[in-house]
């Protein structure tokens, strides 16, 4: 593993999340690299290949407040995206995305039918266990919090009747777009409901926010946050259905599915590249 790799810059980046947890926004540059093992200078050049900021600007991206502080300046209610109706054909993260949703007669079955190929890459946010049917991905969950085995369960449980096949090698092209910047596509493959949380969740920029209140709202059902709270939740694409963009009202982060820490790693990374 290089320098260069995105999967080595992660693991910088967790350990240094974990010292910035317990030291506060007193740690110093000095403080963090001798946490880290690394000169300073070293230090700076592996977070300014990641992100392209400083480690100090980069904390305070990481810092509680800044989800708070994202919600007062960088808040999209999904109202304009509602009246003319969701469409995942837009820029998402410096990521052209198309995406198409399985019928829910086809939803039902468990996936009986479905070929889904599997398999493990690094990513920018640790390991990453991607899936995908021959319309595009349909699975991606990180296992860097909960671990390899529980990542795997949790991805083939969702279509328990598809047949699952260990391919890396096809789904390379597939990967390389999603983190690169290229066109891509995705399978979506859920309950109705959940499909329309996730197109909801499509419609949010990069560098932006949204509450689970606001998308209730953009699906037709102002009252069911709790539901709309379970969709988010049971995203199985994370990351490229941005689930990570939606916060409570007060502005605290909520939950995420693959761990707070890689909600906050997405949320830094973003604001970072979109010069907040």
């Amino acid at each position: 593993m290089t320098d260069q790799s995105p999967a080595y810059h992660y693991q910088v980046i967790t350990r240094a999340l974990d010292a910035i947890d317990k030291g506060g926004p007193g740690l110093t540059l000095e403080g963090l690299s001798a946490q880290m093992r690394m000169s300073p200078a070293h230090f700076q050049r592996v977070f300014s290949q990641w992100v392209g900021v400083s480690p100090k600007r980069y904390q305070q991206y990481l810092a509680l407040g800044h989800a708070r502080k994202l919600l007062a300046e960088r808040h999209t209610t999904l109202a304009a995206a509602h009246q003319v109706g969701l469409s995942g054909g837009g820029r998402l993260h410096d990521l052209f995305l198309t995406w198409e949703a399985m019928s829910p007669g086809d939803y039902a079955l468990g996936g009986a039918g479905l070929t889904i190929r599997w398999g493990w890459f690094d990513s920018p946010f640790g390991p990453a266990l991607v899936m995908a049917t021959d319309r595009g991905i349909c699975g991606m969950g990180f296992a860097d919090e909960v671990g390899a085995e529980a990542t795997m369960t949790d991805l083939l449980g969702r279509w328990p009747k598809a047949d699952f096949f260990e391919d890396p090698t096809a789904l390379h092209p597939l990967v390389d777009a999603a983190f690169g910047g290229k066109q891509t596509g995705l399978h979506l493959i859920g309950a109705p409901f959940q499909v329309k949380v996730w197109e909801a969740l499509l419609s949010i920029p990069s560098g932006h926010v949204t509450t689970y209140a606001d998308l209730a709202g953009a699906v037709g059902h102002p009252l069911a946050h709790r539901a709309v709270g379970t969709a988010v939740g049971r995203n199985p694409i994370s990351f490229l259905i941005p689930c990570h963009r939606a916060l409570r009202r007060d502005g605290g982060l909520g939950g995420y599915h693959w761990g707070l820490p890689r909600k906050r790693a997405m949320l830094a990374w973003e604001a970072a590249r979109s010069g907040l």
